[in-house]
């Protein structure tokens, strides 16, 4: 059975939009050996969640599900009450290999997503959105011209969250994003995407893959542990904005690092569960 833990009720002044409902869901592929196990989850629009465990456990199986890639075993993933039946554009993700065609220019990656989402708008309006959405994320309007091979890794994975948020997606899915970066870079890119979030007035609603209990903390409102494979709820953390870490006190903050513990315990608990 999950244990949940309740630092402060979630606002429901938000579940009317892009409110997720997780019912009963079960995966296996071809009705092989199950990988997600009865999951049930609710989730309102503007949570950060991450999702929490080790590698194998169905993290990113659970994000293809979300993404509507793949179709439950059993049990139902409902969108505003109606179920996911396939990819949307109002579905942005993010993925740990940037995703970006290696033979355009970032500039037209973004475009190419960007006439997708809004065939209605004029061209050179979109293209001013798209130099608007580098910049967002601290890149130089030159970068619009530059193939993916001329920039960084950290570069590259900037503009893939340009792509993302210039769709204005009700909800965006990132898995692992930051996982091939160095320490810097990913701390970099951790910030921008919780300050993107944070900003705007209508919060997306995040669900973020990680293995990684720090940056699960830093960058959550929720934090979902799964168990290992078949995976199940193991564990739940709802952290309030009041209470919410910071990468000054991380590390230093006794309530964090009880959090902390009590994460790493819950993941540990599991495994020596599956071995004994």
């Amino acid at each position: 059975m999950s244990r949940i833990r309740h630092e402060a009720p979630v606002s429901k002044e938000v579940i009317m939009l892009q409110g997720i409902s997780i019912k009963n869901l079960s995966f296996s592929y071809d009705n092989d050996r199950l990988i997600l196990k009865d999951i049930n989850m609710e989730v309102y629009a503007g949570e950060f969640v991450c999702l929490l465990g080790q590698s194998g456990c169905g993290k990113s199986t659970f994000l293809r599900l979300l993404m509507g890639l793949e179709t439950p075993t059993a049990g139902e993933i409902l969108l505003n009450d109606q179920p996911i039946k396939g990819p949307s554009l109002d579905r942005g993700v993010v993925f740990q290999d940037y995703s970006l065609f290696p033979w355009m220019t970032a500039g037209d990656n973004i475009m190419l997503a960007l006439q997708q989402r809004f065939p209605q708008r004029k061209k050179k309006e979109l293209k001013q959105l798209a130099v608007d959405k580098l910049k967002d994320v601290g890149l130089d309007s030159s970068v619009y011209i530059k193939l993916p091979k001329e920039l960084s890794g950290g570069m590259n994975q900037r503009c893939a969250i340009a792509q993302a948020f210039s769709m204005d997606p009700s909800i965006l899915l990132m898995d692992e994003p930051f996982g091939a970066l160095d320490a810097i870079t990913r701390a970099r890119l951790q910030d921008l995407v919780l300050e993107l979030w944070s900003k705007q007035t209508s919060k997306k609603t995040v669900f973020f893959v990680t293995h990684d209990v720090d940056e699960a903390i830093l960058l959550a409102n929720r934090i979902v542990v799964l168990g290992q494979s078949p995976s199940t709820v193991i564990y739940e953390d709802h952290i309030s904005e009041e209470k919410r870490p910071t990468r000054e006190n991380q590390f230093k903050d006794p309530e964090v690092l009880r959090r902390r513990n009590e994460l790493i315990l819950q993941i540990n608990n599991d495994v020596v569960s599956r071995i004994s």
